[in-house]
């Protein structure tokens, strides 16, 4: 489906993972971005990804580790890098050009490596 269709947002887009230009896996959509006034068209402005983008959905002591492991960014990424929604969510250009990527990089810190141990 293309981004300009209809769309069940919380159930239809949220919670997807992303996948960028060159294939990546970098993410997973936690919040949309509206824009619009009241009585006016509502559009969706971005898609909020990383730990920063569920403060609201975890309880505190939940979201006090997360932070402390990957920290509290939200990376906006505009509606219109978004390629095709399906299973997941495609992006137009890759994961690095809109700064994915980091909260997993900081995060990959803690995570020891297969054959490390």
């Amino acid at each position: 489906m293309k981004p300009d269709g209809s769309l069940k947002l919380v159930g239809g887009v949220r919670d997807l993972q992303i996948v960028d230009a060159d294939g990546v896996k970098c993410g997973i959509v936690d919040e949309i971005e509206f824009e619009g006034a009241a009585g006016g068209p509502l559009r969706i402005k971005a898609i909020l990804v990383g730990p920063g983008a569920y403060r609201d959905r975890l309880p505190r002591w939940v979201l006090w580790v997360v932070w402390r492991i990957a920290g509290d960014r939200v990376v906006r990424v505009p509606w219109a890098q978004v390629a095709h929604i399906g299973s997941m969510v495609k992006l137009a250009i890759p994961a690095r050009q809109l700064g994915l990527m980091r909260s997993e990089d900081r995060a990959r810190r803690y995570v020891p490596r297969v054959g490390a141990l």
